[in-house]
């Protein structure tokens, strides 16, 4: 990829009244949280595409990583249909691939590692969910570098 078609990979993990929301830098290596799309209603997503789009632009994504929240037997259950819904809007919205990376135990992580730096418990709200997003872009990304060092 060269300087002039660089672009920057999105990762959102998607909940029932917040979006989280990670970019990665131009490189392609690290995943940095953003900020976190609050809506009043499950239902309600216009606001929330508009801002995603905006951010798109932004940051000159080229690319989205969604959260894909399996069950832990593997199976897809409710969460994981609205899920799946959420991209097929996102991509008819943006016109980029959205690819589904599994979210399983991000949020569990997130709030480890928030109550590891010590975040009162009511104010971790108000990171969980950028985090989390943080840690499914970052899982996407490595993912990415492993795969390319072993096509060598």
């Amino acid at each position: 990829m060269t300087a002039e078609n660089r672009y920057r990979i999105m990762g959102l993990d998607f909940g029932s009244k917040t979006v989280g929301v990670a970019i990665s830098d131009e490189l392609l290596i690290t995943a940095q949280g953003i900020e976190i799309i609050r809506r009043t209603s499950e239902n309600k997503l216009r606001q929330t595409c508009a801002r995603i789009e905006t951010l798109i632009g932004e940051y000159n994504v080229g690319k989205i990583v969604l959260g894909f929240p399996k069950n832990m037997n593997n199976t897809i259950g409710e969460r994981a249909e609205k899920s799946l819904a959420f991209k097929e809007m996102l991509e008819r919205r943006t016109g980029l691939s959205v690819i589904m990376w599994d979210e399983r135990l991000t949020t569990v992580e997130a709030n480890r590692t928030l109550m590891e730096g010590r975040v009162r418990r009511e104010e971790r709200k108000n990171y969980v969910d950028k985090l989390a997003a943080v840690y499914i872009l970052q899982g996407y990304l490595d993912y990415l570098a492993i795969s390319q060092r072993t096509e060598k």
